[in-house]
This record gives structure tokens, C-alpha cells and sequence, in this order.
């Protein structure tokens, strides 16, 4: 299976391509970037041919392309790939407003080509026994989430709101309220929120707080924000807790690690031991692809934890409760 990057943007793109090198029967085979010296860099890196254009690099026999981009260039790179007929894995969030969240999955759709948005939070070890405790009844009624998704700053393009569409409240927002979907299989109906700069003087929002009122009557609360310091021991935390009438669990995907003592900004460093959930999500939709089937994650998936981030900021801003 023939696989493209269409940019080096986001954080995760390096460690996808990384993923693809390992998985038998699967080449990358085409680098596309806006930025010509961040593609040719990676180009270098995974001895891959670079494309500074984007027709030509669709024209490349690829199966499926993963979409890194800044945020604002999702909607471009996922039409165009769609039209091309490549099979799409996005970055999150799917766009950064609505309406073109709804026209990607319609063009993918008219296409017939798979849309699926990188959660790979959902592939996290304790998050996936977590749900299977949950479809058992071990917890009996869920009545109650609570959720953090708090890191570092990651500065670059993440802060600049044109490029991102957002900032903490966007960045760290979607990731908690897919898994709460998935684990509950109900949407959200009312959101209430506060966000502003609290750590930074940057002119976007470094962290936020909401409550989210589900179709099923559970109330969640999440805090998102780039609130971890340099020098903190890891780069942050994505912890969920659910309170159900039988039994509460509490899980965080970073919480699986090892201590590290030192010298230097760090005395103490968390080593991450727990499975690789970027290389879990890229061999799961590689599978989906092959058998013919749906992805577990669907573009549908992201335009709903969207809703839920872009519902928080007009929240904030008038004051009140939103309703969906």
C-alpha cells in the first residue's frame, strides 16, 4: 500500500512516517508540503521524493495520503486528495469551522473514499480497556465524566489562530470529548465555558474550562490548557474519569511510565511506557482500508468533538450556556 504525507506541520507527522516504515507491505512514497525547506528537510529524513505541488504530487500512484497540515489548510488538502480518490487519514480537529467540516465529508462521501480524523487517543491501552469495562455494565449507569487535557505550549503555528482556528481550547478540547462519544454513544446538547490566557500573554486562549450536558442526561466537565511548564516531568496529561452508579474508573494515557532522575532544568523526567497509539491508529486504518470496511474513527467524529470546541469559545464569549 502506496502512502503520502501532505505536510510536516503538525508534531505528529514524523512520527506517523516513522510508523509507516514499520508496517510490512506499506511504502511511503510521496512528501507534499506548502513549506518547501520543511518538506525537502523531510524528504531527507525518510529518503522520500518531495512534491512543491499538490497536483502532482496527487498524481502519484498513492492508495492513501495523512493530511499534517496547519489546521486551516485541512478543508483544501482533503478536497483535493478526495477528488484525486485517495482514502484520507486528517489531523485533528477536522477544520476549523463547521461549514467545511460538513463539505470534507461530503466530498469525501460523492468520492467514495474513507475520511478519518487522527484520535489516536482512542487507541490508548487503559482508554480501550476502559470502554470494554464500560460495554460489560462493570460501572453500571454512567452519571458523571470528568476530563483533563492539560500540556506544554506548543508555540509555532498551534498559537497563531489564523493558521490553528483556535488555541488550548481548541487544540486540547477534542481529543477528550471523542472519547467521551464513544464511550457513552451520545452527543452533546449544551455546553458551558470560560477561556481566556491565563499562563501566556499570547493573543489566543491557553486554557479553558466547560461543562457538557449530554442527549443522555450525563454532565462532564473537561479542563484544557498549555498550562504544563518546560520543565515539568512529561509533556501532560489526557485523563478521563467516569462515575458510573456500580463503579468509577480513572485513567490517563501518560500515567503509563517510568521515573527518570537527573541533572539539569529536569531532576525529573516521566519516560513513556505504554503502547504506541500513532502507530496503533495508522495500522488500524490501513486495516479498515484493505478489509473494505468503515475506519473506526469517522470524519462524522470529528465534526461532532469540533461542535463541542467551537460551541465552548461562543460560550465564552456570550456568557451563557450553548445549545446544539
Amino acid at each position: 500500500m502506496n502512502i503520502g504525507i501532505m505536510s510536516f506541520a503538525h508534531i505528529h507527522a514524523t512520527s506517523y512516517a516513522t510508523a509507516i516504515q514499520r508496517i510490512p507491505g506499506t511504502k511511503l512514497t510521496a512528501i507534499y508540503d506548502t513549506d518547501t525547506n520543511r518538506g525537502l528537510d523531510a524528504s531527507k529524513q525518510y529518503d522520500v521524493p518531495f512534491f512543491a505541488d499538490m497536483n502532482g504530487f496527487l498524481a502519484e500512484d498513492l492508495d492513501v495520503v495523512l493530511i499534517c497540515s496547519e489546521n486551516v489548510l485541512h478543508k483544501e488538502m482533503v478536497i483535493a486528495a478526495a477528488k484525486a480518490k485517495k482514502h484520507i487519514l486528517c489531523e485533528k480537529p477536522i477544520a476549523t469551522n463547521i461549514e467545511d467540516a460538513k463539505e470534507m465529508i461530503d466530498v469525501c462521501k460523492e468520492n467514495g473514499v474513507h475520511l478519518s480524523i487522527a484520535y489516536p487517543v482512542r487507541y490508548s491501552a487503559p482508554i480501550r480497556d476502559l470502554k470494554a469495562a464500560i460495554d460489560a455494565g462493570e460501572l453500571g449507569e454512567i452519571v458523571a465524566i470528568r476530563s483533563t487535557n492539560r500540556g506544554q505550549n506548543p508555540g509555532g503555528w498551534f498559537v497563531d489562530e489564523e493558521l490553528a482556528g483556535g488555541g488550548a481550547v481548541l487544540d486540547h478540547t477534542v481529543h477528550m470529548v471523542d472519547i467521551m462519544r464513544w464511550y457513552m454513544n451520545s452527543e452533546a446538547k449544551e455546553i458551558t465555558a470560560f477561556a481566556d490566557n491565563y499562563f501566556t500573554d499570547l493573543d489566543t486562549d491557553d486554557a479553558g474550562i466547560m461543562t457538557i450536558v449530554f442527549d443522555n442526561g450525563v454532565v462532564a466537565s473537561h479542563d484544557a490548557s498549555w498550562s504544563r511548564f518546560p520543565e515539568f516531568p512529561t509533556w501532560g496529561d489526557a485523563m478521563i474519569e467516569v462515575i458510573g452508579t456500580k463503579a468509577s474508573r480513572k485513567v490517563d494515557v501518560f500515567n503509563e511510565k517510568l521515573n527518570l532522575y537527573g541533572k539539569g532544568s529536569k531532576s525529573l523526567t516521566h519516560l513513556y511506557s505504554g503502547n504506541n497509539t500513532d502507530f496503533d491508529l495508522i495500522v488500524d486504518f490501513l486495516n479498515s482500508i484493505q478489509q473494505q470496511k468503515q475506519p473506526l474513527i469517522s470524519g462524522y467524529d470529528g465534526l461532532k468533538s469540533l461542535e463541542i470546541a467551537l460551541a465552548a469559545y461562543e460560550s465564552n464569549n456570550r456568557k451563557q450556556a450553548v445549545k446544539l
